[in-house]
């Protein structure tokens, strides 16, 4: 799903450096002491503010649109589902901070697998109850475990090699469990999609159409 970004304008700076530069000039050449030449300065500070501003136009960038809330109409869905949002939110920032690539890899898949759960669970509020566990455990501690091994990723001795090497081990079942967590939520829809084409293999077979 593409992310939406919203549109703003950046205005740059050059044309306020240009007007407050006409002041100095202004006092060297113009007896600022008197009012006329005040006036005269604060035309020409304005003048080249205006100049500044189109030869300098205001840049157009875009940015992440602000999430909005997630509503499905049962108050404790709705405040787990965004606390699952705040803590998958910490997925990328450990990605860019970790340097090790099969990690990085893992904590991806992690990310992809996690939104998905929050989609499903946004669109299907029944389900939030098969995602308790996930969402009050197994993510906030895999989070905890990534954080403290971005906190030592850098260090050196025995005990920070010792966590590193652990988490780098079990990194995989982590992010398989993640993905099996967003399987188990579609189980039901399998199991009634199959019983479906059963039914219609056999109703077909019946009236002699296959």
């Amino acid at each position: 799903m593409p992310e939406k970004r919203i549109e703003k304008k950046v205005e740059s700076a050059v044309p306020l450096y240009l007007a407050a530069a006409v002041w100095p000039i202004a006092a060297f050449a113009l007896p600022i002491y008197r009012l006329w030449a005040v006036g005269l300065s604060a035309l020409l500070s304005v003048l080249v503010w205006r100049l500044g501003r189109k030869l300098c136009p205001p840049t157009i960038v875009y940015l992440p649109a602000p999430e909005e809330p997630i509503r499905t109409g049962q108050a404790a869905t709705d405040e787990m589902l965004e606390k699952v949002r705040k803590d998958l939110a910490l997925l990328p920032q450990l990605d860019d901070f970790i340097e090790d690539e099969p990690l990085s890899a893992c904590i991806r898949r992690m990310e992809r697998a996690g939104n998905g759960i929050l989609r499903e669970v946004s669109d299907h509020p029944e389900k939030a109850r098969q995602i308790r566990r996930f969402a009050e455990y197994y993510l906030p501690t895999s989070i905890k475990i990534l954080s403290a091994y971005a906190r030592m990723e850098q260090q050196k001795g025995a005990n920070a090699a010792e966590l590193r090497r652990e988490v780098e081990q079990n990194a995989e079942t982590i992010a398989k469990a993640f993905e099996s967590q967003l399987d188990s939520l579609f189980e039901s829809e399998t199991l009634d999609i199959s019983t479906d084409i059963e039914v219609l293999k056999d109703m077909l077979k019946s009236d002699a159409l296959n």
